[in-house]
């Protein structure tokens, strides 16, 4: 590694407050801008594609100048696309399963043809999601909890606030962001743990993203009542507990298990081959 400059080692003191707060602005921005093309598909699809670039620029760099890292090695390109594939055909495969099984017990009330137009609008936008918040619940606040806890506290805690960073959502309620928290965020960290890369659980957040609002249209708990916005038009019908209620499906008892089981299977894999690290030896100064 080079030689650090006495203002860039102050600078690394302060990285986690930085880091958080860059990705945070981050977020909102291309949020906002993927809100504005929302209404033209491909003006939203060029969008989206285009803000979850910079994210991944804004993350690089932020890494280089805040951190003082030679190599990003989580977004290494040694692996990228295998692990994006990879990611996206678990996300895609676990959001049919829950839907197959939610069908199964009686909680499909309509299923029709929605929109082309907000199907491919939506492959943006879940693409900015999902590039946006791996970065920084994986990339930063994941990765610097476990050099400072371990990775089986690293795990809980960031779940916890991944989960509850969705209660601004218009729709939220208590247990469906816990229920997302430990679901989704679980199931990220055990996608880089395994993988010590961010491209599986980028892969595997934007499939599943994409596979709830572009091919099934169903609302999410920052969109319910929209209608048609993906390939097919979905409603649900049935308790809570079946469907996720005004949460969306995310915040049903089918998406906790199926995706809690895989990420058990995902987690026991990472400790069988030494991915779960102990806190790191090496002394970290924020």
């Amino acid at each position: 590694m080079t030689e650090i400059s006495p203002a860039r080692r102050r600078l690394r003191r302060f990285r986690v407050p930085v880091l958080v707060v860059a990705l945070l602005v981050v977020l909102a921005a291309t949020r906002g801008l993927n809100v504005l093309a929302a209404d033209h598909a491909f003006l939203a699809l060029i969008v989206g594609l285009g803000t979850a670039a910079a994210a991944l620029f804004c993350y690089h760099w932020l890494s280089r100048t805040v951190e003082a890292r030679d190599t990003v090695t989580e977004l290494s390109g040694t692996g990228r696309w295998s692990g994006l594939g990879r990611g996206a055909a678990l996300g895609s495969g676990l959001f049919l399963t829950m839907m197959l099984v939610i069908g199964a017990l009686g909680g499909w009330e309509h299923l029709g043809w929605g929109s082309f137009a907000g199907f491919v609008a939506s492959i943006g936008a879940s693409a900015s999601i999902a590039v946006n918040e791996e970065l920084l619940f994986r990339g930063v606040v994941f990765r610097i909890l476990e050099e400072r806890t371990g990775g089986v506290i690293a795990v809980v805690v960031s779940s916890l606030i991944f989960g509850l960073t969705h209660l601004v959502n218009d729709h939220a309620t208590l247990w469906g962001t816990l229920a997302l928290g430990i679901e989704g965020g679980t199931l990220t960290a055990a996608c880089y743990l395994i993988s010590r890369s961010l491209w599986l659980p980028i892969g595997l957040h934007f499939a599943w993203d994409f596979t709830h609002i572009g091919v099934f249209g169903l609302p999410t708990s920052s969109s319910v009542g929209a209608a048609e916005t993906g390939l097919l038009h979905t409603t649900l019908a049935g308790p809570d507990l079946l469907t996720g209620g005004t949460f969306g499906p995310e915040a049903s008892l089918a998406a906790l298990l199926i995706c809690l089981t895989a990420a058990f299977f995902l987690l026991r894999h990472a400790a069988r081959n030494g991915r779960i690290r102990r806190r790191s030896a090496v002394t970290v100064t924020s």
